[in-house]
């Protein structure tokens, strides 16, 4: 997770510098807004594959931890049973 703030971090100051040197690039007002809009876009784009990524990350240790689970019930059921047989042939 602490690589994911990385990247973020970076990109975040990769689309600041961009912008600013856009900002004082020698172009026009229009030229410059069309430029600025696509970088936004692109960055945001950025984001949302990371925010994806970490998504996607998040669901696959959800499903291990449900699958752990369920293999750790599954073994307290068959405790509880030998449990439940040897109290049987202790009472009998």
């Amino acid at each position: 997770m602490k690589s994911g703030k990385v990247v973020l971090g970076v990109m975040a100051g990769i689309a600041v510098g961009a912008a600013i040197g856009i900002l004082f690039a020698p172009k026009k007002g229009s030229k410059t807004r069309k430029l600025i809009a696509r970088k936004g876009e692109d960055f945001a784009d950025a984001i949302k594959e990371k925010i994806n990524a970490v998504l996607v990350d998040i669901n696959e240790q959800c499903e291990h931890f449900c699958h752990e689970a369920e293999f750790i019930v599954a073994k307290g059921k068959i405790k509880i049973e030998e449990a439940k047989n040897e109290a049987e042939h202790v009472i009998v």
